[in-house]
């Protein structure tokens, strides 16, 4: 005896179940990407103080990138101290010199002129002593607000490898 088994006819997918299921996948394939870069690459905080104003200021989205450590003067650096997140401008990185005096920041003798910094740099009571080298490797931040900024006068140099990184891009947020 020979039996043949009928085939059953396959059940169709709607074409509507079908359309819904791929973009369901795409949004997912999306959000696993997205969540890459956050975790590998970018880093997003929103700034909470004035250490940094007017640069940046209370409530603005910050993002850096945490795989370029190599900061050069100028520079924003994301780093923690005291499980904060804070922001500072690199005013100087390994083997330079910085000392406060009542004439202002000097770096190896030189007297900086900064035209973004609206009042003077001043010695905290606590905190490091000066002048300090900067080690290999490190960076020496300050806040723009330099009357209230917690920053290398406090923290003194950093290394770069413990930074989180450099800021690469400022959302100003305001009012939602």
């Amino acid at each position: 005896m020979n039996f043949k088994r009928k085939k059953r006819p396959k059940k169709q997918r709607s074409p509507l179940l079908a359309d819904l299921l791929h973009l369901v996948g795409k949004l997912v394939l999306i959000a696993v990407i997205l969540a890459s870069l956050y975790v590998f690459l970018f880093g997003l905080i929103r700034y909470q103080g004035t250490d940094m104003k007017p640069a940046i200021k209370d409530g603005d989205l910050v993002v850096y990138y945490r795989l370029d450590k190599s900061y050069q003067v100028g520079d924003l650096a994301a780093y923690g101290y005291k499980d904060k997140t804070y922001i500072g401008r690199v005013v100087a990185s390994g083997g330079d010199v910085v000392d406060i005096t009542e004439n202002g920041l000097t770096v190896n003798g030189s007297l900086q002129q900064e035209s973004d910094i609206y009042t003077d740099t001043l010695l905290y009571e606590e905190g490091i002593n000066f002048p300090i080298t900067v080690p290999k490797d490190h960076i020496f931040v300050l806040g723009d607000n330099r009357e209230q900024a917690l920053d290398g006068r406090i923290v003194g140099a950093i290394p770069s490898q413990k930074t989180y990184g450099k800021v690469v891009m400022l959302m100003r947020r305001r009012n939602f």
